[in-house]
Formats: structure tokens, C-alpha cells, sequence
């Protein structure tokens, strides 16, 4: 079972876009798949995330926004699947 991150943003958005190119490295070494979700579609999602896009999440855990935080997504991306899912 891959990896899977979530990131909310928007289409408009340089930042999203940014944090995308700076993923890609990272996807492509750990074979994680990313998820990208448009917060103007949820208007609950608007609510929660609104300016603070991109937000990059890893199984309920926010890992960064704004910005790409390298280090905190490879130690994400470096726990085992099974021992991230345990509560």
C-alpha cells in the first residue's frame, strides 16, 4: 500500500503550484501518490483552509503550508504505512 498526501489548495494559486514542483522529488522516491483537492469546490473546505493554502496533510496530520517543509514530509513519508494508521 503506497503513501498518500493531501494537498488543499487552489488553481489560481502560486503557491499551490510551487509546493507541487517542490513534492514532485519527493513523490517520485518514496513512490507516495498525492491527492490535490480544490478548496473553491468545498465551501467547508473554503472555511477551514481559506488563505492558509496550500496545506499538505499526511493522515490527518498537517505537515506544512505555505511552504514546503521538507524535512517533516520525508519523516512522514518514512514511517512504515501500518504504524502511521494506528491511532
Amino acid at each position: 500500500m503506497s503513501q498518500r498526501l493531501m494537498l488543499y489548495g487552489r488553481a489560481w494559486c502560486h503557491l499551490c503550484d510551487d509546493m507541487r514542483a517542490a513534492l514532485a522529488p519527493l513523490l517520485a522516491e518514496s513512490g507516495a501518490r498525492l491527492e490535490v483537492v480544490d478548496v473553491d469546490l468545498d465551501p467547508a473546505l473554503v472555511q477551514r483552509y481559506d488563505e492558509r493554502v496550500p496545506v499538505l496533510v499526511c493522515d490527518g496530520v498537517e505537515l506544512c503550508h505555505y511552504r514546503l517543509d521538507e524535512a517533516r514530509v520525508r519523516a512522514a513519508l518514512a514511517r512504515p504505512v501500518t504504524q502511521r494508521l494506528k491511532p
